[in-house]
């Protein structure tokens, strides 16, 4: 498809393009309780928005990196158009935001080779390296991703919807989150530089690269989650395939310059695709050492499954979660409203760490209503770019169908909206809705409803929400909110079995990156945090020999030189 064409009505961000206007009113969002009968008025006109939140121009991917080198790219390529919607005479019409390359199944493997080739068995450019000139290229990559903010987060706001400020604390997080990694791996290599010595046998224990690690994040979170699982690959010594998410790839055309000058040649790829044309072969070939993954579980099964070798390959999964808030009768109400708000809502509830599900105690549901649907009305929806909004369009319109039939089934069921507007849409816009009573029959008592949907149920006994996390396929996190050991701790025992994390009067999180994050049964395998991810990265290998010998010399010696970066062919570090 080529650059200008798409779907009717289609308009441009080109600034030859945006008619003349007055300056905006200052701020177009509005509360949920307030918002105006015709919802369309949230979107705004292309010469309402701000100066300092537009982009400059379409972003037309025409480079790649390719067989080590940044190239350019005549393949085909694929439109790629805002969530955000503006206002024209004849509706809301999409903004096209440029184009990003659509590889065939032929380029995904012709970048299998050139990943293969750099690794070159452990003995490539960059494998070969010490811990500190990977350090150095990883900080220099860093730095350069740091000047790097404004278009970054700019890019992503039309790309994904999310507001700015939620952007801009993301960036910064993965920025700080390589120093943090590169602390984590220092002392990790400090503490295998220690000989290990037990009955007659001394020996050093070190990590070593997989291999070509594939890297897949998601649309939520397209530049943490991403560069949270390139980063440890890389550190480890592995050569990396990033595969950004279907929605948000626009961005990583100003990260390419610094993939390329960073790193030696074919050491990082970028794919760009459709995730089965460019997935599927890639996995079916085998060339694949670590599937790094962020996404459902059924396209994690499908993929692993093409594997020719699955005992060989290593899987670091974050997939789906169905967190659950337990409201317990002695709770501090304004602390559970406010943090089930926050955790069920922050992103329009876009987060695998989202509560999904809130289970209140009858003694104390109908306060807590009154107080949930009296906060969700204060809950601010509009543009991105706009301070202090939380509801924004969805990144992908396509759900919206799909929320509205879980909140249909659920009425039709016998639950209500209990706030006022809610379950309202308009464009890409759904008004958060907060349905009561949810019951077992329900398909949002269930399903991973990944948007602004708030389902509440009620329970007498404590059993009931224990129940439901066994019966639950997810085991991500739940929150449970109480004022005494009496009631939180026969939750939290029976919730360790269950969940990977507790969470005792605050919401979800991933947070702080220094805890473990994982999850039991379908919601993950391995720990994504800075302190363990290293290890799914790379393999333990033992080097011994017996004391007091000529082994354990030559031993003492090896160690010695391992201190010392060794000479790397070709590397740019």
């Amino acid at each position: 498809m080529s650059p200008g064409k798409g779907p009717a009505g289609a308009r441009s961000f080109m600034k030859s393009r945006l008619e003349p206007s007055p300056p905006p009113a200052p701020g177009q969002a509005f509360r949920v309780g307030t918002a105006p009968a015709d919802l369309s008025a949230l979107f705004v006109r292309e010469g309402d928005i701000p100066r300092d939140a537009r982009m400059d121009k379409p972003i037309d991917q025409g480079r790649l990196i390719l067989d080590g080198d940044l190239r350019p790219w005549s393949g085909r390529l694929g439109e790629v158009f805002s969530p955000v919607r503006v206002r024209t005479p004849a509706g809301l019409s999409p903004l096209r935001l440029g184009s990003r390359p659509r590889m065939t199944g032929r380029d995904a493997l012709r970048v299998l080779a050139a990943a293969r080739k750099a690794f070159a068995d452990g003995r490539g450019a960059w494998p070969s390296l010490s811990l500190a000139r990977r350090v150095r290229a990883l900080e220099d990559f860093a730095s350069r991703l740091a000047a790097l903010r404004e278009p970054v987060v700019r890019t992503l706001m039309w790309e994904i919807a999310k507001p700015r400020a939620e952007l801009e604390a993301e960036f910064d997080r993965t920025v700080e989150s390589f120093g943090r990694l590169v602390r984590v791996a220092a002392k990790r290599e400090r503490a295998q530089r220690a000989l290990i010595r037990q009955r007659g046998i001394v020996g050093l224990v070190r990590d070593e690269p997989r291999g070509v690690a594939l890297c897949a994040g998601p649309y939520n979170y397209p530049l943490f989650e991403t560069f949270g699982l390139v980063a440890p690959a890389l550190l480890a010594g592995n050569t990396v395939i990033i595969k950004p998410p279907r929605i948000g790839v626009l961005f990583l055309d100003a990260l390419l310059e610094p993939l390329a000058a960073c790193f030696p040649p074919g050491t990082v790829h970028v794919l760009s695709g459709e995730g089965p044309a460019v997935l599927d072969p890639l996995m079916r070939s085998g060339g694949i050492d670590v599937f790094a993954f962020v996404g459902s579980v059924a396209v994690a099964d499908r993929l692993i499954g093409l594997h020719p070798r699955r005992t060989r390959l290593r899987s670091l999964l974050g997939l789906g979660a169905k967190n659950a808030a337990v409201v317990l009768p002695d709770a501090d109400l304004d602390v559970a409203v406010r943090e089930c708000l926050l955790g069920a809502l922050a992103f329009n509830g876009q987060r695998c760490a989202a509560l999904k599900i809130l289970f209140v105690h009858e003694a104390v549901r109908e306060p807590f209503l009154e107080r949930l649907a009296a906060e969700t009305a204060r809950v601010r929806i509009g543009m991105p770019w706009e301070r202090g909004v939380r509801i924004t369009p969805l990144a992908d319109p396509a759900r919206l169908p799909y929320l509205g039939a879980l909140i249909d089934d659920a009425a039709g069921r016998g639950a209500a909206v209990v706030n006022e507007n809610g379950g309202r849409s308009a464009g890409s816009l759904l008004v958060p809705a907060v349905l009561r009573p949810v019951t077992s029959r329900m398909r949002v008592f269930w399903e991973e409803q990944f948007g602004p949907i708030v389902p509440v149920a009620f329970f007498r006994r404590t059993e009931e929400p224990v129940g439901y996390l066994r019966a639950s396929p997810f085991g991500q996190q739940a929150s449970v909110f109480g004022d005494g050991i009496r009631t939180l701790g026969p939750f939290i025992e029976a919730a360790r079995s269950q969940v990977a994390r507790i969470n005792i009067n605050a919401k979800c999180q991933r947070g702080p990156d220094l805890f473990p994050f994982s999850g039991k049964k379908d919601s993950a395998r391995g720990d994504f945090s800075v302190t363990e991810i290293l290890g799914a990265f790379s393999d333990r290998t033992v080097v011994a020999a017996r004391e007091g010998g000529r082994g354990a010399a030559l031993l003492l010696r090896c160690r010695a030189a391992s201190g010392r970066p060794p000479s790397a062919k070709g590397g740019r570090p």
